[in-house]
């Protein structure tokens, strides 16, 4: 039985995360954190902090904001808990500090939990490798729902960095083309962010060439998915050893 706790237990996947725990018999809420501790009812007892919680648990699912990472990357190590970081738009100095906290102890990080956004990370890497040497240029638009506050998406830019990593990271991103009247360059990846509604997720990946274009997509209908992959990463992640840690892992 993997005991649970929810960082940012009473925002919306944070009770997704939750319901999903309770229909789980391989896992259980222990405990939930949350700076509005009462801001929703739970079967299970919530604490500002980590450095407060008092309730034994096997691994952390953080689903909050990048504000609040520094200070809960602080108390894992201090409680020695692995953690499976879920919120996006983390600077390049959070990012390090991750790297840095999973030299102690166990972090799974990825930008998307999705099971199916996880699989086309693959196939857009093995299609850069086929097609951009063909000539094709690769463009990337994601769309997501007008409440998000990062652009361009944390997946968007991971499956740009999976397309670049197999192309030996010769690529740069390009997120405005409005502010220089130029021909694009060849090695180039353009990404583009729609705000809007209540739209899940979805990005689209172009290969164009010459009298062709070849799409690879995604499309995320519930927050639901992204819950179900952040509680397996953390079945899978308690009891692991200290590492650095992604969805490929868990999915295999």
């Amino acid at each position: 039985m993997t005991r649970i706790i929810m960082h940012g237990c009473n925002g919306h996947m944070g009770q997704v995360i939750s319901d999903i725990i309770a229909q789980d018999p391989d896992c259980v809420m222990a405990a939930g954190i949350d700076i509005h501790p009462d801001a929703a009812v739970n079967p299970y007892p919530v604490f500002t902090s980590l450095k407060e919680c008092t309730e034994e648990a096997d691994v952390v699912i953080d689903f909050s904001s990048a504000s609040a990472v520094d200070t809960l990357l602080c108390d894992c190590l201090e409680k020695k808990l692995p953690l499976v970081l879920c919120t996006t738009g983390l600077s390049p100095e959070q990012l390090a500090k991750t790297e840095e906290a999973s030299k102690e102890i166990p972090v799974l990080r990825s930008a998307n939990m999705s099971l199916g956004v996880n699989t086309i990370m693959k196939l857009v890497a093995a299609a850069a490798e086929v097609l951009v040497n063909a000539g094709y240029d690769m463009e990337i638009v994601e769309k997501h729902h007008n409440k998000k506050l990062d652009a361009p998406s944390g997946t968007a830019l991971a499956l740009a960095d999976a397309m670049n990593a197999v192309l030996n990271n010769e690529y740069t991103y390009k997120y405005d083309r409005s502010t220089e009247r130029a021909k694009r360059p060849v090695k180039e990846i353009g990404i583009s962010a729609v705000r809007g509604g209540n739209i899940v997720g979805e990005h689209e990946v172009f290969f164009c060439g010459t009298d062709e274009v070849v799409e690879i997509k995604h499309t995320a209908y519930s927050k639901a998915i992204f819950g179900k992959g952040a509680v397996q990463a953390a079945k899978f992640l308690a009891g692991q050893k200290a590492g650095y840690y992604n969805m490929s892992h868990v999915i295999g």
